[in-house]
């Protein structure tokens, strides 16, 4: 097999990767911590892609995208908090209808980016900067994909600092670890669960811009990657950042290399059959998290 070829695809797997941890983060986040199926995340995505595309048109320029980022995050935080305080919350204790309802959000959404912008597919115009490829040889390393996984990498360590070292951060991990006793000892669970809901979905809207620059946005251009986010957070272990970030690079490494022998749709049948035998051997997925709502279970 040509090298150059086998090192371009893992290159192609890695880059796949960040966008399936920065679809998968949010996920993380809010299954792990609440239990909730958020069924809208793709759709939380692709509001994040629409959002970009609004801000480069606005502010176009070398920091447009830089601009989009920063407005995606905090729009989609909001529309996040504003769905968990006005509809997650009331169904919690009833984790079927809280799928079901965040099913419908789903159906809305699509459809209102559809009366907004239509069926077919806006293009969000890359800064000139990002044109080109970094070469090394005869590889060709494009400088969008080294873009995008530098915003996976710079996500991660801060979403990982801001749990580690702040002080809302040690909330989080203390209603993770145990709910009840965290209550008891004066922590608002309420308000640990709107913000890491609406967290979770900042962190989509970021991962929606990345999306918007690889191709044209599109009222469905969550749902190509949600299936995978559900099947990283999975494979990765509930709740756990390390375990998402290895189970997305897992995944987008096991499907750039299945590509070298055969087509794209099969490439994602056997990257279902691999996550199914792999959790037939290690049910609680890449990383076991321990907690006491867990081991109650």
């Amino acid at each position: 097999m040509d090298i150059t070829f086998l090192t371009g695809q893992v290159f192609n797997g890695f880059s796949v990767a960040s966008l399936y941890i920065l679809a998968a983060l949010g996920l993380a986040l809010s299954f792990g911590l609440m239990r909730v199926i958020n069924m809208a995340h793709g759709e939380i995505l692709m509001v994040g892609s629409y959002l970009a595309y609004l801000t480069i048109h606005f502010i176009p320029g070398p920091l447009g995208i830089f601009a989009a980022v920063v407005v995606a995050f905090l729009g989609t935080g909001l529309l996040g908090g504003f769905l968990e305080v006005t509809l997650v919350s009331k169904l919690t204790a009833r984790p079927l209808d809280t799928l079901l309802a965040t099913w419908g959000v789903s159906l809305i959404l699509q459809q209102a980016a559809r009366n907004i912008f239509g069926a077919t597919g806006v293009s969000v115009t890359a800064p000139a900067w990002l044109d080109g490829a970094v070469s090394l040889g005869s590889l060709q390393f494009p400088l969008t994909r080294l873009f995008i996984m530098a915003a996976a990498v710079l996500v991660l360590g801060g979403l990982a600092m801001f749990l580690r070292s702040t002080r809302v951060g040690l909330l989080v991990r203390a209603v993770n670890q145990d709910r009840a006793t965290a209550s008891a000892m004066g922590v608002n669970v309420r308000q640990v669960d709107a913000f890491i809901f609406a967290l979770g979905a900042a962190v989509a809207g970021v991962g929606g811009v990345m999306l918007a620059l690889l191709g044209p946005v599109t009222p469905n251009v969550g749902q190509s990657y949600i299936v995978t986010a559900f099947l990283v957070v999975v494979l990765g272990g509930l709740g756990s950042l390390i375990g998402t970030t290895i189970a997305a690079i897992m995944i987008g490494l096991f499907m750039a290399l299945a590509q070298i022998f055969v087509d794209v749709s099969m490439a994602q049948v056997l990257t279902l059959l691999f996550v199914i035998i792999f959790l037939q051997f290690r049910p609680q997925g890449v990383i076991a998290v321990r907690s006491r709502a867990l081991d109650t279970e």
